[in-house]
């Protein structure tokens, strides 16, 4: 068992959710192989997303998870398998998604299916990567009187 290998992919995932949520787009694209497959489903966003190449994946990341979006995500469990310089993975994950724009908070859980690649500089990267979800929610905020966002770090004012 690599168990260095297990920790750089570990570390990978945990770097690829901590960019996301950061809007950190050029770390977010290193954490992706050039030849990346994204496999993104959601009720929220409609069809199922079909994402090729880091370039593809980072742009719409880039393009729709703007500052009106607050995202957070959480994984755990991982189940990760090395094979010399590729492995697999299972995540177990929680997400938020704060739509400040439309006034609507997203929920939801889901296991994240990924392989990985060690590249020619020696670090991995997700080769590709898709989830299937438990379960989604979106609730109005207007349905919730008390609900005030107290802190935004995308937008200053609140």
């Amino acid at each position: 068992m690599d168990l260095d290998a297990i920790e750089a992919v570990r570390q990978l995932k945990y770097r690829y959710f901590r960019t996301l949520d950061l809007k950190a787009w050029d770390e977010f694209a290193d954490t992706l192989a050039v030849d990346a497959r994204g496999r993104y489903g959601t009720h929220a966003m409609g069809e199922p997303l079909h994402l090729d190449g880091r370039d593809a994946i980072t742009a719409f990341m880039r393009e729709n998870l703007g500052p009106t979006l607050v995202t957070v995500h959480i994984a755990n469990h991982p189940e990760i398998r090395v094979e010399g310089d590729t492995a697999t993975g299972s995540w177990a994950f929680e997400d938020t998604v704060l739509a400040t724009e439309y006034g609507v908070l997203i929920r939801g859980a889901g296991y994240y299916t990924d392989t990985y690649r060690r590249d020619a500089d020696g670090d991995w990267r997700i080769a590709s990567t898709g989830y299937r979800r438990i379960y989604e929610s979106m609730q109005s905020l207007a349905d919730t009187p008390s609900f005030k966002l107290l802190s935004n770090m995308w937008t200053p004012e609140t």
